[in-house]
């Protein structure tokens, strides 16, 4: 058997494999489904590192077990390609974000179709094309019909060099998560999604789904529901009335001022002018700063409280009356809760640190130990309620308000809408027109894709309206509705509108290419093929798209398109791959390694291998390019032993084959794929201690390999005279029975006297065991020319031949 060539080799298969459709999703089958997806890319213009693939090989492998265990693999693979790198990138160069985001998919396809992926590439989808931004611009439409998109001026996050807002989860310590610039605040018109419509089944829900615990409780720490009430305080000689959120009705008597956020309403107003107060400017200058802190910034606890008291009013406690001052400080956002808090600093750590600071009155309403006292207990100073335990002076406290018409029970989240347009050029254009007799009125279906205007000038404008706004013959249309003059939206959808719903797109391709409508075309297949059955992707993703997809599915269950809950049903994270010595890859540090290069010098069998056994999967883990060398012995090792295969017995090796398809199947179940790889490598150097490789041992070897390396699986199936495809072969079933036997030493004796020993396994039959001693040839020198009176067989110890 002539060297292993991987270039040669590996060509060859993937040739063969898209020659045959090996890996082409059945579409009639009776077989159980298996859907396994990978949290498909962002075509950046430098391509795969070695770390991008960690993934993609892991849902590879799991699919060829799958198949081979008798599945109906759905595993395909697209490209999520509108948002802020490619324009940004667009800008730099000159070149256009449709042009450039063409040639990185062609180079990112083509790097994965040298590693060897088994993706049914006839499902494959590109967020960019017309036939599928139709359907993302379909469920905005739904979503505003039923109320749940809406426009709003609102304070937003806004990255002055993107020149675009961002969604609470696309700051990152104050800092934009693409360019790294300090985030501002800013007044936008923006499109904002009710997401938290949803947060109750958000969270309930996310007990279904089989995924890591910490991205579960992130999810549940992000939508923070808290339960409480509502609490009304009069603003004294006005009509105002300012409403606050509390969790600890029980501390009502310890409010000794009240806290706004700089973008309270009333602020709002007394900016304006509308409610005359002693110190405006100073008021006008605290807001001003508040706006270039990121939400992150104000509220962390490590740094020092600031505010300023709005001089010249009060507000009125509605449990005892009391006036007591209001502030604004920008601790308090305006977006969580009510936009304004009651501040009990003996209770509260912030409040404490505020009250401190500006010599505010700290009064103590819950008995316990030092100051702020955070637990709860028997309540003191607060009139009435004195003496009642913190449960049920919540309780009552909060029914004397509601019978006072002055509070409400509630919940609260912490989550907010969802702030979804973008004031850029390279995403999905937002499907409305605003008309002045009938208002904002969305296109038809007949008349969807609204598609993107070709133009030279892309940039943002920075002034809080799209570069869309300056195309005159996009921005004046007809109406639909009333059929009289109107204009386009003109802000984007977010880069996170087409990856909330492409998971259904692989499905809808099973019905029609193009994605054609109408939606009830495809109800079947999602019921054949959802929820996702597994779904693999980085952690950072846990508060963005995931989040945002879960949503987006409740809602299209909701109408009716699919009949799942949750749309991926287990999830897994790759940990990160580091370079050589644990640090960071970086093109700064010139440690970056592409696959490309593996790929060529090893083959793509040897990096996927080695990325599967370098180490745990959801662990970070260091590349070593003296790891990959082995990996490269251990194919050549397996070349080795397939030269000496043949007919001899596979008992010998039946125990520890056995064991291997156990530990293989169980490990590759559990994703301990370098457990797995470990099994194998064990089993192999077994094998090349023998003279004669079991052809029967053999083959089942090379179908546990497959999975891990698919084209050396496949050559080595070939060269031992099999058929192609091993993948058409089933997954191996070990023996229980097999994997307890143990091997012993048996003692052979003629005459009381210790001629030879020979290791079996233990349970030997006495037939098997008489015929073993009379052939073994030193036995047979010690009874020649004697006749054998008896053989005397203790079970798995001894035979002692006994001579006339």
């Amino acid at each position: 058997m002539e060297k292993y060539n991987p270039t040669k080799v590996e060509k060859k298969w993937q040739k063969y494999w898209e020659r045959k459709k090996v890996f082409k999703t059945e579409e009639k089958s009776t077989k159980k489904k298996f859907y396994c997806l990978d949290m498909f890319p962002y075509p950046s213009g430098e391509g795969l590192h070695v770390g991008h693939p960690r993934g993609y090989v892991a849902t590879d492998t799991f699919s060829h077990f799958k198949r081979m265990r008798g599945y109906n693999v759905l595993h395909p693979m697209g490209w999520d390609a509108f948002g802020l790198p490619a324009e940004n990138y667009a800008i730099k160069t000159g070149i256009h974000p449709k042009i450039t985001v063409e040639e990185n998919i062609k180079h990112f396809k083509e790097q994965l179709k040298s590693i060897g992926f088994s993706y049914d590439w006839s499902r494959e989808i590109n967020t960019t094309d017309e036939e599928y931004f139709k359907w993302t611009q379909w469920i905005f439409i739904k979503l505003f019909e039923r109320g749940l998109a809406y426009e709003d001026t609102r304070p937003i996050n806004w990255c002055p060099s993107c020149k675009t807002g961002l969604a609470n989860e696309e700051v990152v310590n104050g800092l934009c998560d693409r360019c790294d610039f300090q985030v501002e605040k800013k007044d936008i018109r923006q499109w904002v999604l009710r997401i938290t419509e949803y947060a109750d089944r958000l969270l309930e829900d996310i007990g279904e789904v089989d995924w890591p615990e910490p991205i579960k409780e992130m999810q549940r720490n992000w939508i923070g529901r808290s339960e409480g009430g509502d609490v009304q305080f009069s603003v004294k000689d006005t009509e105002e009335v300012i409403e606050v959120f509390t969790t600890r009705p029980d501390t009502l008597f310890g409010a000794t001022f009240l806290v706004l956020a700089p973008e309270h309403r009333l602020v709002k107003k007394i900016l304006n002018r509308e409610i005359k107060v002693d110190n405006v400017k100073e008021v006008a200058d605290y807001e001003k700063k508040a706006r270039k802190k990121s939400d992150l910034e104000r509220t962390d606890l490590a740094k020092k409280k600031t505010g300023v008291e709005i001089k010249g009013v009060k507000a009125v406690n509605p449990i005892n009356n009391e006036e007591i001052p209001i502030w604004v400080a920008d601790y308090v956002l305006g977006f969580y809760g009510k936009g304004g808090i009651m501040s009990v600093p003996a209770h509260d750590e912030r409040d404490y640190e505020m009250a401190e600071k500006y010599n505010l009155e700290i009064r103590r309403v819950i008995n316990g130990g030092d100051l702020p006292y955070l637990e709860e207990g028997e309540m003191v100073n607060s009139g009435e309620f004195t003496g009642l335990c913190s449960k049920k002076g919540k309780k009552d406290v909060l029914n004397k308000l509601i019978e006072l018409k002055k509070g409400e029970k509630t919940v609260n989240y912490k989550l907010g809408d969802w702030v979804f347009s973008r004031q850029r050029y390279w995403g999905e254009p937002i499907p409305v027109v605003h008309c002045k007799a009938c208002g904002i009125v969305p296109l038809k279906e007949k008349d969807l894709p609204l598609k993107l205007p070709e133009t030279e000038h892309y940039e943002p404008t920075g002034t809080g309206e799209s570069p869309l706004a300056k195309i005159e013959e996009f921005v004046n249309t007809i109406c639909p509705k009333c059929n009289e003059k109107a204009k386009r939206e003109t802000n984007t959808m977010p880069q996170w509108a087409g990856s909330c719903w492409y998971y259904l797109a692989f499905i809808m391709k099973e019905e029609s290419e193009k994605l054609e409508f109408p939606i009830s075309r495809y109800k079947e297949s999602f019921r054949k093929w959802l929820p996702v059955d597994l779904y693999v992707g980085g952690a950072e993703h846990a508060v963005l798209h995931l989040l945002y997809a879960r949503f987006w599915h409740k809602f299209l269950y909701d109408i009716g398109v699919v009949s799942t809950k949750e749309p991926f049903y287990r999830l897994k994270n790759q940990g990160l791959i580091m370079g050589e010595g644990g640090i960071k890859m970086s093109k700064s540090k010139g440690n970056v390694i592409s696959p490309d290069e593996v790929v060529e010098n090893y083959g793509a069998d040897v990096l996927r291998l080695y990325e599967m056994f370098l180490g745990g999967f959801e662990d970070k883990v260091a590349w070593s390019e003296k790891g990959v060398s082995g990996m490269k012995r251990f194919l050549d090792k397996i070349n080795e032993n397939a030269k000496k295969t043949g007919d001899s017995s596979v008992k010998d090796l039946d125990p520890l084959l056995h064991q291997t398809i156990k530990k293989a199947t169980e490990d590759i179940e559990s994703f301990k794929f370098n457990t797995a790889i470990s099994s194998l490598m064990n089993l192999n150097n077994e094998m090349k201690r023998l003279d004669v490789v079991p052809k029967e041992a053999f083959t089942v070897f090379i179908k546990l390999l497959a999975p891990f390396a698919p084209h050396f699986a496949e050559e080595m199936w070939e060269k031992i005279g099999k058929e192609p495809s091993v993948f058409g072969e089933l997954w191996p079933e070990f023996s229980e029975k097999l994997i307890k036997e143990k091997k012993i030493n048996i003692v052979f004796q003629v005459d009381g006297k210790v001629r030879d020993t020979k290791t079996v396994f233990s349970g030997i039959d006495k037939k098997e065991m008489k015929k073993m001693a009379l052939e073994n040839e030193r036995v047979k020198k010690w009874k020649i020319g004697k006749k054998i009176k008896k053989v005397v067989i203790i079970k798995d110890k001894l035979l002692n031949i006994v001579t006339e």
